[in-house]
């Protein structure tokens, strides 16, 4: 059985085992305590049995006024423990809070262009292609901006995707 809870202090001592992912973006300790400081209604593990950490999500509420919205950093699952529906538990969770709690109008994720399962999974979630953003990733590889419009955006005009591309130095952040 999987329990969904908040995200622990001592959870950063055993969660480095899902990380591995290639494709799992891996942040320095502190990253990590600010999130679990500042958004810990975002930041959550999935545990199962013997207490083994099979996934976790943390993200944040950041934008002002039509651009306030929920932000997934980071999503990942362990790989024994994919095809479970346990990204779209961590998702529908963030979505939640971000939608009722916060009030948002939109949440929004940044994924490698070339991770067409993850792409494939935000889509089946509702996500939509915004924009692309040029050499996101290290500087070499682009990144998708997803977003999904929640209930505060009732002209779904947060999902509207831009025509053209962006580079980093464009992006807007809180």
């Amino acid at each position: 059985m999987t329990t969904i809870r908040r995200f622990s202090c001592n959870d950063l001592l055993r969660f480095t085992s899902v990380n591995l992912d290639h494709l799992t973006e891996t942040f320095n300790m502190s990253f990590y305590m600010t999130y679990l400081a500042r958004w810990p209604d975002y930041f959550h593990v999935a545990e199962g049995p013997g207490n083994r950490v099979m996934g976790y999500i943390m993200g944040k509420v950041e934008g002002q006024g039509e651009s306030w919205h929920g932000h997934v950093t980071a999503v990942t699952v362990s790989p024994k423990y994919r095809r479970q529906q346990l990204a779209k538990k961590l998702m529908n969770l963030l979505e939640e809070i971000s939608d009722k709690i916060d009030k948002a109008y939109f949440v929004d994720l940044f994924v490698r262009a070339s991770n067409t399962p993850a792409i494939k999974m935000y889509e089946k979630l509702g996500y939509i292609i915004y924009r692309r953003v040029l050499r996101y990733y290290s500087g070499e590889e682009d990144g998708l901006d997803m977003r999904k419009a929640l209930s505060r955006d009732v002209e779904k005009k947060s999902v509207i995707p831009l025509k053209r591309p962006i580079t980093p130095d464009e992006l807007e952040y809180d």
